[in-house]
């Protein structure tokens, strides 16, 4: 479970984004969208990016890679160390990627709403 957004000085938006995918399956993705939903910021699916774009030297480690837009493109691929790399971890997962798209993206979506209710 994650964190009730409060008035403290603890409360980390990010820190909620990253708690979320690390619960994401091997062989699943999710959108940015989604987990802002799921954190209860619909709008904020931006601000979900720019924590997926910092989360490469958080520990524990976050799948970032299973992380991508709403219409299953690898959006965030820049941002890895190298330009196939997110790719590269997906296929390591079973999940078949063509042209920057993950094929049969509706099979291998997860839904944090349904899946961490």
């Amino acid at each position: 479970m994650l964190p009730v957004a409060d008035d403290s000085k603890n409360y980390s938006f990010f820190q909620d984004v990253w708690d979320v995918v690390r619960q994401i399956p091997k062989g699943r993705v999710t959108t940015y969208g989604a987990i802002a939903t799921y954190l209860g910021t619909k709008s904020s699916a931006r601000m979900v990016g720019w924590a997926m774009n910092a989360s490469f030297t958080v520990r524990p480690k976050v799948p970032a890679q299973r992380v991508v837009n709403r219409n299953g493109m690898l959006s965030g691929k820049a941002h890895f160390a190298t330009p196939m790399l997110m790719e590269e971890l997906l296929q390591k997962e079973g999940i078949t990627v063509e042209q920057d798209k993950i094929v049969n993206f509706s099979q291998h979506f997860w839904d944090p709403v349904i899946e961490l209710a």
